[in-house]
C-alpha cells in the first residue's frame, strides 16, 4: 500500500465511520490522521551556506541541470563545500533549501582593546566605543582573513 492508497482508505473510513462524535479512526479524528499521512516522506529543505544557495539559484536561472552544474566551474568556496557535502547539494537542488545563518564575529585587538568596526562606506576601522559584527566572508573580502590565525587578536562568535 502506498501513501495515496492509505489516504483513500482513511477517507473511506471517515465516510462510513460517522457516529455521534464525528469521524474517528482508533480515537484519532480522520482529518488529523489524513494530515499526518500527507506529511510522510515529504522532503524537508536542507540548510546550505549563502554561496551555495546563490550558485544553485544562478544555475537554475540559466536553465542548467544538476549534472551540468556539478561539472560547472564553481567558485573555490562552493567547490570546497560541495566536495564535503555532495549529497546535501543534490538534495538542495531537488528538494529545496534554506540558507543557514552565517556566523558573526566580534574582532578585538588584545593589546589595545580596540574592536573592528565598519563605517557607512564599508571600510573597516578600529574603535574603543563601538563593536562591529562580521561574517568570515566579510573579513576575508576586506583582506582581514588573517585575524582568525593571529594570537594578538581575540575573536568572539556572536548572534546575528
Amino acid at each position: 500500500m502506498n501513501k495515496q492508497e492509505l489516504i483513500k482508505e482513511f477517507e473511506e473510513i471517515g465516510i462510513h465511520g460517522l457516529n455521534m462524535f464525528g469521524t474517528v479512526v482508533k480515537g484519532i479524528p480522520t482529518e488529523t490522521a489524513i494530515d499526518l499521512i500527507k506529511q510522510l516522506d515529504e522532503p524537508k529543505p536542507v540548510k546550505v551556506p549563502q554561496c551555495v544557495a546563490d550558485f544553485i539559484t544562478e544555475q537554475k536561472k540559466l536553465g542548467y541541470t544538476l549534472s551540468y552544474s556539478i561539472d560547472a566551474s564553481m567558485s573555490d568556496r562552493v567547490a570546497e563545500w560541495y566536495w564535503d557535502n555532495s549529497e546535501l547539494f543534490a538534495r538542495a537542488w531537488l528538494d529545496g533549501y534554506e540558507v543557514e545563518e552565517e556566523k558573526r564575529y566580534l574582532v578585538k585587538i588584545k593589546a589595545t582593546k580596540h574592536y573592528f568596526v565598519k563605517d557607512g562606506t564599508g571600510k573597516i576601522f578600529f574603535s574603543l566605543a563601538f563593536k562591529g559584527r562580521f561574517t568570515k566572508k566579510e573579513l576575508e573580502e576586506a583582506n582581514f582573513g588573517w585575524v582568525f590565525d593571529c594570537p594578538g587578536i581575540e575573536i568572539e562568535e556572536v548572534e546575528g
